[in-house]
């Protein structure tokens, strides 16, 4: 276990006539909010159909940008599979690997062997809290490679806003990979996420999931 590195994470929606008071209850309880707009594309292996066929999941690759920076890098990061509930009941535990690419991460991407297979945007809030980053956002934009449902202008290309009625997304997740050492056990990730967890208690449900 010692040899990967981890996120903890955990996860919930809301309505849009929630958004005042969770707002107000993130922004009291962190050190800093902003306004977030972001980019995620995910690609999967050219040959995830034969894994599959192979009985093997493949391991997706994704990409995020902030749009709301102007110099922002594009940020590759991978997940494996979540450990077991049996392990960790209280939140979801990960794999997770990052780099941050100077460039085009599709050209990155295509050189490493994969392909796009969907893409979507997050417009909302990110807040900080000590080793944690919480992310609160509705979609704007998503294709899937099967099935591909635009919520783009035909004319600009660009995302159209969310509805305002569509359910707002909350992550709280550790801001970095988190190596389960001695010196910064997984149980000090997993105490923070869950103090994050009873803080918005009775306003709002943050649950492990297996994603």
């Amino acid at each position: 276990m010692a040899a990967h590195a981890y996120e903890v994470a955990l996860f919930g929606e809301f309505f849009a006539q929630d958004l005042p008071a969770i707002l107000n209850r993130f922004t009291l309880h962190s050190e800093s909010a902003h306004q977030m707009h972001a980019r995620e594309i995910v690609f999967e292996p050219f040959d995830a159909q034969h894994q599959r066929d192979s009985g093997t999941e493949p391991v997706l690759l994704r990409a995020r940008k902030e749009l709301l920076e102007p110099n922002s890098k594009w940020l590759l990061y991978s997940y494996l599979k979540p450990e077991s509930v049996r392990v960790h009941p209280e939140a979801t535990v990960r794999p997770w690997a990052t780099c941050q690419v100077v460039g085009e991460a599709l050209e990155f991407a295509s050189a490493l062997g994969y392909i796009r297979r969907s893409q979507i945007y997050k417009r909302g809030y990110v807040f900080r809290r000590g080793s944690l980053v919480i992310q609160m956002f509705q979609q704007e934009h998503l294709i899937f490679a099967c099935l591909v449902r635009y919520k783009a202008d035909p004319k600009t290309g660009k995302p159209i806003p969310a509805h305002p009625d569509t359910l707002w997304e909350v992550e709280v997740k550790t801001a970095a990979p988190v190596r389960n050492t001695q010196e910064t056990p997984l149980s000090k990730s997993l105490d923070a996420v869950l103090e994050v967890q009873l803080l918005m208690k009775g306003l709002l449900d943050l649950r492990r999931q297996d994603v």
